[in-house]
């Protein structure tokens, strides 16, 4: 491995070039646009981070290079259909950075990595202005992820809890609410008001909720696969006890 090499992405971009030839090209890939490559993408970044959840390097630049690919993959598409070229997503993105970091490369003055985001968020909405202040906040988002952007944006215009007190209380108030609902879609509506509640109570934490929520995910998956090992074959056919019981012991095992 060596750290001068000049990265090129050109072999690459040759690569999805020929897949992408009408003459002689793959025809999977021939037949893909930007809605069915979407999802793929949107599953490489999120192995990307699971690489480095687990501390995986070797697993990490597999998944960067995998996710290098879709971004290759719409420029493609995009230069096949006369709208841009890679070349372009790379000139500007280049061309963002240098100008959303005037402190680097320019002669303003930031004091610290929060000042720097203020003034980052500031260049920001000059370059793309709004309708309103929760304009842009994508819908391909995650759920969790999504409402935790679209609380943040409010909060910039004031409209936000003074202290995580407030967001606590809307928990109780919107559990009531779910325990309340005349109806199955009358349930549904308050419960997603109750997770936009607990987003809310884990923003003013300072809890990322997507990785807390990933972090039960691996957890329950760790301790169910340990519950399954203690009860062996019969496992199956435990009545929910039994199986609270392998649960609990599984649990004080982890934690001993």
């Amino acid at each position: 491995m060596s750290a001068d090499r000049e990265p090129d992405i050109r072999p690459l971009a040759a690569v999805m070039a020929r897949l992408r030839a009408p003459d002689g090209g793959c025809p999977w890939d021939l037949e893909q646009d930007f809605a069915s490559i979407a999802p793929y993408t949107i599953e490489e970044a999120y192995e990307v981070a699971d690489a480095i959840e687990r501390g995986d390097m070797d697993g990490l630049r597999e998944e960067l290079g995998d996710l290098a690919l879709q971004v290759v993959y719409h420029s493609q598409m995009a230069a096949e259909a006369g709208h841009f070229t890679l070349t372009d997503v790379l000139t500007d993105i280049a061309a963002k950075m240098i100008r959303r970091h005037p402190h680097v490369f320019g002669e303003t003055e930031v004091a610290d990595a929060a000042a720097q985001t203020t003034a980052w968020e500031a260049l920001k909405a000059a370059e793309k202005p709004r309708a309103h202040a929760l304009d842009g906040v994508a819908l391909g988002l995650p759920a969790l992820l999504r409402a935790e952007k679209l609380q943040k944006r409010a909060a910039r215009v004031g409209f936000d809890w003074p202290d995580p007190s407030g967001a606590r209380a809307k928990i109780s108030e919107e559990l009531a609410e779910v325990e309340g609902a005349p109806d199955a879609a009358a349930q549904a509506e308050e419960i997603g008001d109750l997770l936009f509640a607990v987003v809310n109570w884990a923003r003013h934490l300072g809890v990322d909720p997507e990785s807390a929520l990933r972090a039960a995910n691996a957890k329950f998956e760790r301790r169910f696969a340990a519950m399954e090992a203690l009860g062996g074959d019969g496992f199956a056919s435990l009545d929910l006890e039994a199986k609270e019981a392998l649960w609990q012991g599984a649990k004080a095992r982890e934690t001993a």
